[in-house]
């Protein structure tokens, strides 16, 4: 519903028709996102309109951006940790001929 609502205000009626869901259903879905505050309503006469309203995505897209930099460097730290632990698995095999652990 927002990907359509990026491409321009448009009544409900309109928002229905992209969706294979009943006019109630859509309706209740865009109740929602005018809860969130991500969709404005406007009435004129017995049609109701409705306008994106991308500043909560915009908040929200920071958010991730953040945590989604914090969990790269971590499974970087985490990638570099298990080559190194590989690498020396490795050149214990070769100085012990191929076999771990036994003497």
């Amino acid at each position: 519903m927002l990907g359509v609502l990026t491409r321009g205000e448009v009544n409900v009626g309109m928002l229905a028709q992209h969706f294979p869901i009943s006019f109630n259903g859509v309706s209740k879905h865009v109740k929602v996102l005018e809860q969130a505050g991500l969709v404005r309503r406007s009435v004129r006469g017995r049609e109701h309109w409705l306008t994106l309203r991308p500043a909560p995505l915009r908040d929200a897209s920071r958010w991730l951006d953040h945590y989604r930099e914090f969990w790269d460097n971590r499974l970087e730290a985490l990638e570099g940790f298990l080559l190194q632990q590989q690498d020396d698995t490795d050149i214990k095999r070769r100085r012990g001929g191929g076999r771990m652990g036994k003497k």
